[in-house]
């Protein structure tokens, strides 16, 4: 004789099947990130924001680029130095170009838009407590992907690179992250153990300048910092 229902069993049959539901769901949610970049390659762009080309900005943001490719091999990396490049600042308010007055700006339009592209680093040496001219300039032109965000949930990384030790290199860090939010980019700190806001490096070192090329990566708990910064960058572009 079957047994008799009553509400209490049924309460509990029911609570059963909802919670089996519930983490079979769960579970699936918690797969469908991995599903979905399984095979696919994932590209994080360096954007190194120093005049200076190949110098103490570039290395640490090459530093944090490697650890970044070393988490998974579908993480490609590129870097791309401004040095060089001419990027009026001015465009970004509607106002024209000089006649004759070069602006390599549109080229990186669709690279950095490109959809492939999950996350962009960007690192500059700091000037007076901030980014570079170089660096300020570049994001204001990205005025152009504001209207429609087309920069939306890309991660967002950023590295300061100061000659000082109290030179404003946290400072820099945050006034870059601030432009990156704008973009509704997914704004990315450096992975524990140092675990703040990212890359934080300090160019001055004595261990620096005992080098004849005053090789950045002399500053170990800078390197600390990009390292765990890629890593995190990458981490992120995986789920």
């Amino acid at each position: 004789m079957a047994p008799e229902v009553t509400r209490r069993r049924f309460l509990r049959a029911a609570g059963t099947v909802a919670a089996g539901a519930t983490a079979g769901a769960t579970i699936t949610a918690a797969n469908a990130p991995a599903a979905a970049t399984e095979g696919k390659r994932l590209r994080i762009l360096g954007i190194c924001c120093s005049p200076r080309q190949g110098k103490t900005t570039a290395t640490a943001l090459r530093v944090c680029l490697d650890a970044a490719a070393a988490v998974d091999p579908r993480i490609e990396v590129e870097l791309i130095e401004l040095a060089g490049k001419r990027i009026p600042g001015h465009v970004a308010a509607d106002l024209p170009l000089e006649p004759g007055e070069r602006d390599d700006f549109p080229p990186l339009i669709p690279k950095l838009s490109d959809p492939a592209v999950v996350g962009i680093i960007l690192a500059t040496p700091v000037y007076f407590g901030n980014m570079s001219y170089l660096c300020k300039a570049f994001l204001d032109r990205w005025v152009v992907f504001h209207t429609k965000f087309a920069l939306s949930n890309k991660l967002g990384g950023v590295i300061a690179v100061g000659g000082g030790r109290n030179c404003g290199v946290e400072l820099t860090v945050r006034s870059v992250q601030v432009a990156l939010m704008s973009q509704q980019m997914i704004v990315v700190g450096d992975a524990p153990p140092t675990g703040h806001w990212g890359g934080t490096v300090w160019a001055g070192a004595d261990a620096v300048k005992a080098t004849a090329d005053l090789d950045v990566r002399r500053d170990e708990p800078g390197m600390a910092t990009v390292k765990n910064l890629g890593r995190r960058v990458a981490e992120f572009a995986l789920r």
